[in-house]
């Protein structure tokens, strides 16, 4: 694939994810459950899910889900290594999600051409992130939503996306704060906002 033709996919994909604004993580021990919980997701209205790599059989979880809801974006998220990072892409996943800073899995998605949501707290971690595309603020609950704020007062139009710790019912409230979308392992079951 071209560079101008996978900017373009992923500026698309970028603004489907802002678009999505709650993207469930589906973090469960077994890939069927994993598959049944994010169909039960896409079900209610979510087209951006992301499946993790602490799922046992993760990478079955992946091609079953792929097969049954091709038109779904399917992140997998919890990527720290450079191995799974290259069998996700391998595997078609849309775009790939770490919990903290993680240059190995960076260098794969960027010589896949494939989004990489790169996860961190501080604010250089969150900066470096944003500056690439999206940041992943994990974990979240921790500043909560004061700490969003602060991040964007220093890093106005950064998209970060607050992970962990995000109830249903606080949802809004981050979308508010500006928030460019909501990650987490309760929202499979709230409307998408999009």
């Amino acid at each position: 694939m071209d560079e101008l033709h996978s900017t373009r996919q992923n500026g698309e994909l970028l603004d489907r994810i802002g678009r999505a604004r709650v993207v469930p993580v589906i973090r469960v021990d077994d890939a069927a459950t994993a598959v049944e919980r994010a169909l039960a997701a896409i079900e209610t209205g979510h087209d951006v899910v992301e499946l993790t790599t602490t799922t046992v059989d993760w990478p079955d979880a992946l091609r079953e889900l792929r097969s049954a809801a091709p038109a779904a974006a399917t992140a997998v998220g919890t990527v720290t290594t450079r191995a799974a990072a290259e069998l996700a892409i391998e595997l078609g996943a849309a775009f790939l999600v770490s919990p903290y800073p993680a240059p190995a899995v960076a260098t794969a998605a960027e010589a896949a051409g494939v989004v990489f949501m790169e996860g961190g707290f501080t604010p250089d971690q969150i900066a470096c992130a944003a500056d690439r595309g999206v940041a992943k603020l994990f974990p979240a609950h921790l500043g909560g939503i004061p700490y969003l704020r602060s991040l964007l007062s220093v890093l106005p139009g950064a998209r970060i996306v607050p992970t962990g710790g995000i109830g249903p019912d606080d949802v809004d409230a981050w979308l508010e704060a500006g928030a460019f979308a909501v990650g987490g392992s309760e929202l499979g079951g709230v409307r998408s906002h999009a």
